[in-house]
């Protein structure tokens, strides 16, 4: 009879094991903009929110909870994909708590930017504030799990970072202060400059496995298209090569980093080149509009200006890649986080 149950009972052991190892990824944190935030601006006094309708609508439930989409995000797809809970909530909600923080968090504030001066313009979360969110984080993780769990949460999760856009798109093109002190290429040296403290300052703070996004192209968001008035809807190539020479120097900057220091793992989700395959091949991907959002007219709507009294919203998101005049449909999300998850399972799990 002994016989039987020792064999049974290293099976147990090995199962549980196996299942140690196959949780390396302990939580999903966000940080960046509105493609991150999943409700922190509903809790601060800024006109950047969208805690109302038609956003949300094709989140469960149709709740619009402050995701700048009609449905989820890539981190929500991320989180999703790695087993953790389907949708991350955002650290500011407080219909939520630190037991429910402890498998991922959001501190993303959408138009926010690197440069302080982008936050500025809407009042909403600068980058360093988001980062002091999360040392309050950890100190409120580490009373909740103890000092050891809470620090193998913190060199476990993965970090997704996703921001600039607003730093060009607003700071720069929309309300160029930033054009008077800087060049374009200046500029992007500034952010870039920002970008690499902010690495090390997470990594100080026990951050080692890390997503950074580069940009999008900028030129072809629904409201970047509006204002080309050489190419009326076309996209604005210049500043496409403006977002691609900034994903170059950021790029370099994150190899850097992952030379430099020993145990962090920057991972560089270069989705530009995709963006160009869903807006110049829609089909193969089943969508049908590239050139405006749903919401609205889809040319200029955005946050306040996308509500329920928007005329012509149109009435199935998935056949456009954009949600609104900036931000990416739900379906979108779920096609960047698809081609994006096997990388991201190859170097954390």
């Amino acid at each position: 009879m002994a016989s039987i149950i020792v064999p049974w009972i290293f099976f147990i052991q090995i199962l549980a094991i196996a299942s140690e190892l196959e949780a390396k990824v302990s939580a999903i944190i966000a940080f960046g903009d509105s493609l991150v935030d999943t409700g922190n601006n509903n809790h601060i006094p800024t006109l950047a929110k969208c805690n109302f309708k038609p956003y949300g609508r094709d989140f469960p439930g149709g709740i619009p909870t402050g995701r700048f989409c009609n449905g989820r995000l890539e981190p929500d797809f991320i989180s999703e994909g790695f087993g953790l809970k389907p949708n991350i909530p955002a650290y500011l909600d407080t219909a939520f708590n630190i037991s429910d923080f402890a498998t991922g968090a959001s501190f993303g504030s959408g138009s926010t930017g690197y440069d302080n001066a982008t936050a500025d313009l809407l009042k909403v979360i600068p980058l360093w504030k988001e980062v002091e969110y999360y040392k309050e984080y950890q100190v409120k993780l580490r009373a909740y799990l103890g000092d050891e769990k809470a620090n193998r949460v913190i060199s476990d999760a993965i970090y997704v970072i996703n921001i600039g856009t607003n730093d060009f798109i607003l700071n720069f093109y929309g309300l160029p202060r930033r054009k008077f002190h800087f060049t374009v290429q200046q500029y992007q040296d500034f952010l870039i400059g920002i970008a690499k403290n902010f690495i090390k300052q997470i990594y100080r703070l026990g951050a080692r496995k890390l997503s950074m996004a580069s940009l999008l192209p900028i030129g072809c968001l629904p409201v970047q298209r509006t204002m080309n008035i050489k190419n009326p809807l076309g996209c604005f190539e210049e500043r496409n090569k403006v977002a691609l020479e900034f994903n170059g120097k950021l790029n370099a900057t994150v190899a850097k980093l992952n030379e430099d220091h020993p145990g962090l793992t920057v991972f560089f989700a270069d989705v530009y080149g995709l963006f160009i395959d869903l807006i110049t091949r829609p089909l193969e991907y089943g969508f049908e509009v590239v050139e405006k959002g749903c919401c609205g007219t889809g040319l200029l709507e955005t946050a306040v200006l996308c509500n329920r009294l928007s005329p012509f919203t149109c009435p199935d998101a998935d056949k456009y890649v954009f949600w609104d005049s900036i931000h990416p449909s739900q379906r979108t999300n779920k096609i960047v986080v698809d081609e994006l998850l096997p990388r991201l399972k190859q170097l954390f799990l």
